[in-house]
C-alpha cells in the first residue's frame, strides 16, 4: 500500500555511502523548517538549532559537533532526515568542513570562491534536497563548481529505483582537462576556473562562470555580447516564442525600436552581459518588486537558451528544444557543455528548463512516498 502525505513517516533514512580513496568521509547535513534553520547532528538522527548570535556578533562558532562520520572507503552510514527545505548534504574527504552562524541565526556555509575560507583548501562537494509533505525531490549541482563524484539513487513507493549516476572517478580531472583545452581553443580564460590547493597544489575544483568571475574579476566580461547582438537582429525581424509552460501559455517577442526583446503587455528584455547570462538573475534577468512572476517565467527559458546557445537556430523556446544541437555554437557556456558530457546535474541555475516530456539535463531524482535515498561519494553507484 502506497503512502500518501498525510501518512508519510517524519524521517526519511539516507544511506552515506564512501567510494573515495579517503581513510574518512564526513557528512553535514543543514536545510531550514517553518522553525528556522536546522542541522543535523553527529549522531546522524538529532536535529540541532543553533541559538543566534547578537547583532555585532558576526561569523560565530556552530556551538556543536554537527560532523556525521561516514567510515573509512568502502563504508556505509545510515542517517535520519527530518523535514526539510532549501538542504544540502555535504561531504568532505579526510576532515570536517568547518560551518559558522550569523545572527537569524543564518548559516555561514563553505565558500569555494574565497582563498581565506577555512575549507577552501579541502576536497569537498554537496548535493540538494528538499523533504517535505510533498515528498523528496534531491539533485546533484554543478552549479557552483565541479569536485567529488556524488550520485543518487532513491528507492521509491512503488519499490522502482531513480539513479542519477553523477561523475565518473575521474570525472574532475577530465572537466579540468577539457576546460584547460577549450582555453586554447578560443583564449576566453575558460583554463583559469581550474582551481588547485595553494599549499599542495592538488587539483580541488573547477569553477563554474559564474563562480569564477568572484575570483578572477573581468572573467568572461564580453564574451556573449557577438551571439546576443546575432540574436538581438534576428528577433528584430521575426517573433521569438515562449512557452511559458504554465497558465500564460505561448507568448511572443520582437526586439523593437528602444532595442529590447519586448513581449507585449509583459515587459521587456534589454541585451544581457556575459555575467547575466551565467547567473540567469542579474540585469535584464534580475528578479524585483515590479517584475513580474511571467516575467521571471520567460526570463527562466531565455537564460536557458542562452546558456546553450539555442536561440539563433530555434525560435521556439523550449518547446522547438532537442538536447543534440545544445552548445553547438562557438560562443556558449562550455562549463555547462562539458558537464554535461560528463553526467546529468543543473551546471547552470535553469538548467532544468526544457521541452515537455525531454530528457531531463539537471540530475534529480524525486518521488512523493520515498522509501529510501542512497547518495554514493567517489564514484557512480
Amino acid at each position: 500500500m502506497l503512502r500518501t502525505s498525510s501518512t508519510l513517516p517524519a524521517t526519511l533514512d539516507v544511506v552515506l555511502r564512501n567510494d573515495t580513496d579517503a581513510p574518512q568521509l564526513y557528512a553535514h547535513v543543514t536545510g531550514s523548517d517553518g522553525r528556522g534553520l536546522v542541522i543535523l547532528g553527529a549522531d546522524g538522527k538529532t536535529p540541532y538549532r543553533p541559538a543566534s548570535p547578537s547583532p555585532r556578533r558576526t561569523v560565530q562558532p556552530l556551538g556543536a559537533n554537527c560532523a556525521i562520520a561516514v567510515g573509512p572507503s568502502g563504508s556505509t552510514r545510515t542517517i535520519s532526515v527530518p523535514r526539510l527545505s532549501g538542504a544540502r548534504i555535504w561531504f568532505c574527504k579526510d576532515k570536517p568542513l568547518t560551518f559558522f552562524i550569523n545572527p537569524g541565526p543564518q548559516l555561514v556555509e563553505p565558500s569555494a570562491t574565497n582563498p581565506s575560507d577555512a575549507n577552501y583548501d579541502l576536497d569537498w562537494d554537496f548535493c540538494e534536497f528538499t523533504w517535505s509533505d510533498q515528498g523528496l525531490y534531491a539533485n546533484i549541482s554543478f552549479v557552483d563548481f565541479v569536485g567529488l563524484p556524488v550520485s543518487l539513487q532513491l528507492k521509491m513507493g512503488d519499490g522502482s529505483v531513480k539513479t542519477v549516476t553523477g561523475l565518473p572517478s575521474d570525472g574532475l580531472d577530465r572537466v579540468c582537462a577539457k576546460l584547460e583545452a577549450q582555453g586554447k581553443v578560443d583564449g576566453k580564460g575558460w583554463e583559469k576556473l581550474v582551481i588547485r590547493s595553494p599549499a599542495s597544489g592538488v587539483t580541488l575544483r573547477a569553477l563554474s562562470p559564474n563562480s569564477g568571475r568572484v575570483l578572477v574579476p573581468g572573467l568572461f566580461d564580453g564574451y556573449y555580447k557577438p551571439y546576443v547582438d546575432a540574436v538581438w537582429a534576428k528577433y528584430a525581424a521575426k517573433d521569438l516564442t515562449v512557452n511559458t509552460q504554465f497558465t500564460w501559455g505561448d507568448v511572443k517577442g520582437r526586439v523593437d525600436q528602444d532595442g529590447k526583446l519586448a513581449f507585449a503587455g509583459v515587459g521587456s528584455f534589454g541585451k544581457p552581459a556575459a555575467a547575466d547570462i551565467f547567473s540567469c538573475s542579474s540585469g535584464p534577468f534580475a528578479a524585483g518588486p515590479d517584475v513580474s512572476p511571467e516575467m521571471l517565467n520567460i526570463a527562466a527559458r531565455i537564460a536557458a537558451a542562452l546558456n546553450r546557445s539555442t536561440l539563433l537556430i530555434n525560435a521556439a523556446q523550449p518547446a522547438g528544444e532537442k538536447v543534440k544541437t545544445y552548445y553547438k555554437n562557438a560562443v556558449t557556456n562550455h562549463y555547462s557543455r562539458i558537464c554535461h558530457e560528463m553526467s546529468r546535474g543543473y551546471a547552470f541555475p535553469y538548467d532544468d528548463v526544457g521541452t515537455e516530456g525531454g530528457a531531463d539535463q539537471s540530475g534529480f531524482v524525486n518521488d512523493p512516498n520515498p522509501q529510501l535515498l542512497t547518495i554514493g561519494v567517489g564514484k557512480p553507484l
